[in-house]
């Protein structure tokens, strides 16, 4: 059924249905309804008020975790080592960008003591930073590659969790935040040729479970979350795509992974790292939170 078109508003209100006059070819439409997300995000300031950490937030995920996050009101701080790619997140976002490794365990102190005496407080830690370099299957891996991905992939995390746990429960209204952690489908469903990052996402789930289960025995408002994203269509993905022999193919190949024939964009894993930021996932701490288009669960029969 069509109703009477009332232009713009027609868009923003019914952007699954608008009137026959507005429907628009495909690449323009995507954009179209793009912009009506952003327009939607600025408007909810669901976050508003509250101060996150996000770690490898200079391109993919972390870049646009730390766009939707800012755009829902929160003041976000994240870190890297890409200085120059840093400083186009923050020219497009308003974010602080602080130079860290995460795995550097001396270097923790001082990077929340700077957030608390910035912001006074922290509500929200993304755990993002995470690393394939140096993988490879069981049998070819070297010590240095295994070292180097647990490093950055558990230890890091590890440590992301402790330190933004420390610092929201000296939050001035008593321990309050939300940390969530970026883990993977690969989890669940490990890959042959990345041994050390299929088993360090699939680490950093228990991580989770026991520091929720912590945080709650401590009486502390504190939740932890996984979020375990399919192939997500990152710039990175796309360039690998577009450099290959056979671009169809290998894009093919990446959607055929999930029963949606597609894979998940940014914008959707930085949407689900927003809603479990928000007060709306008050009760939920210690879930796996998949975005794999029913990657991982299940098969057909024969």
């Amino acid at each position: 059924m069509d109703f009477p078109c009332l232009g713009l508003v027609c868009l923003l209100t019914r952007p699954e249905s608008p009137c026959r006059n507005h429907r628009l070819p495909v690449a323009v439409d995507r954009s179209c309804r793009a912009a009506i997300v952003r327009w939607e995000i600025a408007v909810s300031g669901r976050l508003e008020g509250k101060v996150a950490l996000i770690t490898g937030g200079t391109s993919g995920i972390g870049a646009g975790t730390v766009e939707r996050l800012s755009a829902e009101g929160a003041k976000v701080i994240f870190t890297g080592s890409n200085e120059a790619a840093a400083q186009k997140v923050c020219a497009a976002t308003g974010a602080e960008f602080v130079k860290h490794d995460v795995t550097d365990a001396a270097a923790w102190d001082g990077l929340i003591a700077q957030i608390l005496k910035k912001h006074g407080r922290l509500d929200i830690a993304f755990a993002n930073a995470g690393t394939e370099s140096g993988d490879g299957s069981i049998e070819d891996i070297s010590i240095d590659g295994w070292n180097n991905v647990m490093n950055v992939n558990l230890t890091g995390v590890m440590l992301t969790v402790q330190h933004a746990m420390r610092a929201m429960a000296k939050n001035p209204d008593g321990p309050t935040g939300s940390i969530i952690v970026n883990s993977s489908m690969n989890a669940h469903r490990a890959m042959g040729n990345f041994v050390a990052y299929s088993v360090s996402k699939s680490a950093v789930i228990a991580l989770v479970k026991s520091s929720a289960v912590h945080a709650g025995n401590q009486k502390y408002k504190i939740r932890i979350n996984a979020v375990l994203p399919g192939v997500v269509e990152t710039s990175m993905i796309r360039n690998l795509i577009e450099k290959s022999e056979d671009p169809a193919a290998t894009r093919g190949a990446y959607e055929g992974l999930s029963p949606m024939g597609r894979m998940a964009t940014v914008e959707e894993v930085a949407g689900m790292v927003a809603w479990l930021s928000s007060d709306e996932a008050a009760f939920c701490s210690g879930g796996e939170f998949t975005m794999d288009g029913a990657s991982t669960a299940g098969m057909n029969g024969v």
